[in-house]
Order: structure tokens, then C-alpha cells, then sequence
């Protein structure tokens, strides 16, 4: 009987080390709502580094921006601080020194680099400026995809859980047309003390159609991002870097390789009466 005890309760501690990624993914979307709120009360710096480069292997326009993020009632404030642009004119760069600069008519790059600052790092529905629909950890998102969990392993020495996670439904180049945000799929590391992500990456869960590739010349590849975060004080996780990179061919004539890279650092606590204190890092 001593023996049966000892296997029952030897099961039990070992069920209970190893939760379902339906008791883990839970946990995350509550942790997720708690530390996006206590985000809110906090500034910071940010870094963003934006590249374009040709086919050909040569840049074609680069933007370093940097931001004081201040928080807000809805989502977050940007100031920007800093700013160094650059894009290729023959065999020379010339710099410029604002977002949205445009150089001739009809500046394709100028466009869509811009987008991709405001588009991936501008969110006003998330409380840290990254679009929020690429890592599915919120309630809401969470319920239209599956979750796997795959293995317990080690990251940076803390016992992680590895999830995948992909969406209910196949889905479609119309998807993304129409603003649907279930388009992506991938991995998260959840923190196996604390259930709060460390590691996330997605990528693009369907292909760009054939006809479209053909008839049109429009081709994406490798598209995905990936994020960390890292803690800051009790309860309180950050996204500290985050960005991905992907190749683009668009009317047969347009190629590039976009580099989007994001770096948040300098987190400082902001009370009611709009002071600022060094908020205390417990790593």
C-alpha cells in the first residue's frame, strides 16, 4: 500500500510540473491583461532601425528613429527624439532629416517605410506600440487559434514551456485584405514560474496565391516578426526587442528585403501628477 501511495503521489507531482497549454495558455491571457495595464503607467525609449535593400544587395533608403513613449488613455504617445534618414541616389546617399520624406513623385520606398514604422510599431490598440495581432496572447485573440504545447525546456537559465500556435481556420489572401488579423502562426516560450511569454515569433500562415504571383508579379517571403520581453519589477513583463525581416516583389520591376528592428530600454515610472522615477529593475 506504501508503494501504491508513493507511485499516486509521485504521478500527481509529476501532472501537476506539466499543466496543459489550455491551463497555460489561460494563465498567460490573464497575466497578458495585468501587465499590459501596468504598462500603461510607465515611459520609456525607443529605437527603431527600418532598412530597404535592393536586389542588388545595396541600400536603398534607411531610417534610425528614436521615440520617448509616454503613456495613454488609449494605447500610447510617441515623441520622436531623434532622426537619421538616408536613401540611395546613383552611387551616393543622401540623408534627409523627417519621416514621410518623399524625394520625387513617385517614391515607393519613402511610402512604404514610412507604413512599416506606423503600421508594426504605432499600435494604438496595445499598450507598447507593437501591432498587437502578430502574437495571439490576449483572451480574445486567443480564441480564434489552436495551441499546441510541445516541450519544457531551458531559456537564459528559467524553465520555459514551448507552445505553437496556428489559426482555427485556413486562411485566406482575402483575410488580410479585409483587416482579419488570423493570418499568422508560430511559437511562444512561456516563463514556467511566472506563465508570461519571453519569446514569441510568427510568420505568415498562408502563401501568396500562384495567380497572383504570376498575373500580377506581387510576392512576399519570409514574412514574420519575433519579440522578447524581459521583466521589470513584480509582475510587470516588456516587450525589449522586437522586428523581423522579409523580402518583397511587387509589378515585376520592385524588389526588397525589409529590415524592421525595435528596441525599448530606459523604463521609467510615471506617477499622477505626471513626474517621472527610475523604476526599480528586478531581473
Amino acid at each position: 500500500m506504501k508503494r501504491i501511495a508513493l507511485l499516486v503521489t509521485v504521478s500527481g507531482w509529476v501532472f501537476a510540473q506539466t499543466p496543459t497549454v489550455e491551463s497555460i495558455m489561460s494563465r498567460v491571457a490573464i497575466n497578458q491583461a495585468k501587465s499590459q495595464d501596468m504598462r500603461a503607467q510607465y515611459v520609456y525609449n525607443q529605437k527603431q532601425l527600418l532598412r530597404m535593400v535592393r536586389g542588388s544587395g545595396k541600400v536603398a533608403r534607411e531610417e534610425r528613429r528614436e521615440y520617448t513613449v509616454i503613456p495613454a488613455v488609449r494605447g500610447v504617445k510617441k515623441e520622436l527624439t531623434k532622426f537619421e534618414g538616408k536613401y540611395q541616389n546613383h552611387n551616393t546617399y543622401v540623408p534627409y532629416d523627417h519621416p514621410g520624406f518623399e524625394y520625387k513623385g513617385m517614391d515607393i520606398d519613402g511610402a512604404i517605410i514610412d507604413g512599416l514604422s506606423n503600421d508594426l510599431t504605432n499600435d494604438n490598440e496595445s499598450r507598447d506600440g507593437i501591432e498587437h495581432n502578430l502574437f495571439p496572447l490576449t483572451y480574445h485573440q486567443q480564441l480564434r487559434y489552436n495551441f499546441r504545447f510541445m516541450a519544457t525546456e531551458k531559456y537564459r537559465g528559467r524553465e520555459v514551456y514551448r507552445v505553437a500556435f496556428e489559426p482555427k481556420r485556413v486562411p485566406h489572401l482575402a483575410d488580410a485584405d479585409e483587416g482579419d488579423s488570423t493570418i499568422w502562426k508560430g511559437e511562444a516560450l512561456i516563463d514556467a514560474a511566472e506563465f508570461q511569454p519571453v519569446f514569441v515569433n510568427s510568420k505568415m500562415a498562408m502563401r501568396i496565391p500562384a495567380a497572383v504571383r504570376i498575373l500580377l508579379g506581387t510576392d512576399i517571403k519570409g514574412l514574420g516578426f519575433a519579440v522578447s520581453y524581459e521583466k521589470f519589477g513584480e509582475g510587470l513583463w516588456f516587450p525589449v526587442s522586437y522586428g523581423g525581416e522579409f523580402e518583397v516583389r511587387g509589378l515585376f520591376f520592385y524588389k526588397r528585403t525589409m529590415t524592421v528592428s525595435l528596441a525599448n530600454s530606459d523604463f521609467k515610472r510615471a506617477d499622477v501628477t505626471s513626474n517621472i522615477a527610475y523604476a526599480k529593475e528586478t531581473q
